[in-house]
């Protein structure tokens, strides 16, 4: 009983309010059209006390030390108020907390003024993030829908907002590999040595590597789809990308560097 007490996520506010309650009666009550269910998740971005940050930050560990644990409590969500995506956007909140934290560091060491670290923070929050988020979401979205739907269809989808959340939980940790923990090396790995090359180039590896499989992790939780293990097989074009760079000297990192300095000038 203590183990499981240690490894289980905090109490949700929102989600404990059903423990009062019929469970079947508190489903139907959150049972909402997708255009609800949208309205609501953005009336709540404004109103932080209603945010549960301590449960975000445990989901933010855990999507390095063990990411199903945070799909596990998914399924929980679609148990407790009939969908799988979160109702609570204290998850991209924080995401855009570091986002900006990142950016600072950025601006400082690639010595770019105020006015360029508000453009960078506008590019890689809302660009960057969400807006390549609401792609890739769409991608997947339209992908295990069409394809990857279990026959004979049994009256379940995926939903679009789930999607999105897939892209966040897997952006999270490239986020801090490729924007924080490689900021501290950044002198080293735009050097001129090999050896700075390759560390960065690898550092570009893991963190790619991981938001697939964390992508897969997402779906792969899903019970109604099938074959959800060919979303790996990107990694085989990331690994021989990352073979090519080390043979002819592309330096992602240095390429990332010049990117933001342009993209601000």
């Amino acid at each position: 009983m203590s183990n499981y007490t240690r490894m289980s996520p905090p109490a949700s506010p929102t989600s404990s309010s059903f423990s009062n309650g019929d469970p079947a009666q508190g489903k139907q009550e959150t049972r909402l059209t997708a255009t609800a269910k949208r309205q609501k998740y953005l009336r709540r971005l404004l109103k932080f006390k209603q945010m549960d940050f301590e449960y975000a930050i445990w989901q933010m560990i855990y999507l390095f030390v063990s990411p199903q644990k945070v799909y596990r409590n998914f399924q929980y969500r679609k148990y407790t108020k009939d969908q799988w995506a979160r109702d609570d956007p204290a998850f991209l909140v924080l995401l855009s907390f570091w986002l900006v934290v990142s950016s600072i560091g950025f601006s400082f060491t690639l010595g770019i003024h105020f006015s360029g670290f508000l453009k960078l923070i506008l590019w890689v929050v809302f660009v960057d993030c969400i807006g390549v988020g609401v792609v890739i979401a769409t991608f997947f979205w339209f992908l295990s829908n069409k394809y990857m739907i279990q026959a004979p269809p049994r009256g379940q989808d995926v939903e679009w907002g789930y999607a999105f959340d897939v892209h966040l939980n897997a952006f999270f940790p490239l986020l801090l590999i490729l924007h924080l923990f490689q900021l501290a090396f950044l002198g080293l790995i735009n050097g001129e040595s090999y050896f700075g090359l390759l560390f960065g180039n690898t550092l570009w590896l893991v963190a790619l590597t991981y938001y697939i499989y964390i992508t897969f992790l997402g779906y792969s939780a899903l019970p109604y789809l099938k074959n959800t293990r060919n979303l790996l097989f990107p990694c085989i074009a990331i690994i021989l990308v990352y073979v090519l760079s080390l043979i002819f000297n592309w330096n992602f990192s240095k390429g990332l560097c010049y990117f933001y300095k342009f993209r601000v000038m």
